[in-house]
């Protein structure tokens, strides 16, 4: 190259700053940042309940995931910042819904009020029935089943969970156990809105049911009285309900667990906790008192063979040096027997023999 032109060679061209547009920002609606956030979450493999959300909220999120394409980086990064920031910044969390509000206030409000409020809540069609209906008791459920025609009970156990429908079905007569069974195979072609009515309707009957006052029935209420009252009230009462109702009656009976009925009902490996949980000397009177007494005496022997040894032996040397026990010490002493029983039972730590089954 020729000396002249070098110095031409090692010019460096003039850089001259050139004014570039940024490309506007997206503008993101709060659907359409919740299924970026959704996205964005399912794309780190995290677990989301989205199944708890309403169904019309989920058809929602899957329709404006379904709509969007890209979503470049520095829009990510605000709805991701954004997102934490509200959390952050969560003071209280409510339920959702008007049935997580009333188990919220369970016990708050009045049963009027909480059952004029989920009447309200079916009316709408934004909200699915099946998820109550399906959160509800098999003894709430089997009066459908039993009364309402076999096409709504066969669609009925369709929506409920496999096991609560077996349960149902096993308690149905086998007539009718067998046409509902048919009938759910109708079922193929129902479509869902249809599916949705006839639930709001079942919600509707049911909410429609007045409240009862008490969680027991009337059986197990007498039931309960009779247990823990002396032995010759509870035969005036049990005589004279015989006479006035002696189906009432029979039933009555069944639900009585008195001091008599222990070698019958009760479990011989659940005696060691019934005496753990009875004050020693109260047990002693019973026994003692119980001794020798026709009906009673079965029962003291079955306790006092169905407990170790050396505690046996101590309670018959207690019993023998024990002198006239007086009825209304004894009465109260087996019922503390009795209490303790049924306490254990309530407690789910022991199971008793239904009558039926003796």
């Amino acid at each position: 190259m020729p000396q002249d032109m070098v110095p031409l060679a090692r010019i460096t061209p003039e850089r001259r700053a050139v004014a570039v547009n940024p490309l506007p920002r997206r503008v993101l609606t709060p659907r359409q940042k919740a299924a970026v956030i959704v996205r964005f979450l399912l794309s780190q493999e995290t677990s989301l309940p989205l199944s708890a959300l309403p169904e019309h909220m989920q058809a929602a999120l899957a329709e404006q995931m379904g709509q969007m394409r890209l979503v470049d980086r520095a829009t990510l990064d605000e709805v991701v910042a954004e997102f934490l920031a509200e959390l952050e910044s969560v003071g209280l969390a409510f339920p959702g819904g008007i049935e997580g509000a009333l188990s919220m206030m369970d016990g708050h409000i009045s049963q009027s009020a909480a059952q004029r409020l989920r009447r309200m809540s079916t009316a709408s069609s934004k909200i699915d029935p099946w998820e109550r209906i399906t959160a509800l008791p098999t003894d709430r459920l089997l009066p459908i089943l039993l009364n309402e025609a076999v096409e709504v009970g066969a669609v009925m156990l369709s929506k409920l969970p496999v096991a609560k429908s077996a349960e149902l079905l096993g308690k149905l007569p086998g007539e009718r156990a067998r046409r509902v069974a048919y009938a759910v195979s109708l079922t193929g072609n129902v479509d869902p809105e249809t599916v949705r009515r006839i639930g709001a309707a079942l919600l509707a009957e049911l909410d429609n049911q007045p409240p009862k006052a008490f969680e027991q029935g009337p059986v197990q209420r007498v039931g309960a009285i009779l247990n823990v009252s002396p032995s010759l009230t509870r035969d005036e009462v049990l005589e004279g309900l015989e006479a006035e109702d002696a189906a009432f009656a029979a039933e009555v009976r069944k639900a009585i667990f008195t001091f008599a009925h222990i070698p019958a009902r009760l479990n011989p490996r659940d005696t060691p906790k019934i005496t753990r949980l009875v004050d020693q000397p109260q047990l002693v009177a019973a026994l003692a008192f119980a001794t020798g007494k026709p009906g009673l005496e079965e029962a003291a022997e079955f306790i006092l063979a169905n407990i170790s040894q050396r505690l046996a032996q101590g309670l018959r040397e207690e019993m023998a040096a024990r002198g006239r026990i007086r009825e209304k010490e004894a009465e109260e002493a087996m019922t503390a027997v009795v209490t303790a029983i049924r306490t254990l039972e309530a407690s789910g730590e022991i199971t008793l023999i239904q009558p039926e089954d003796v």
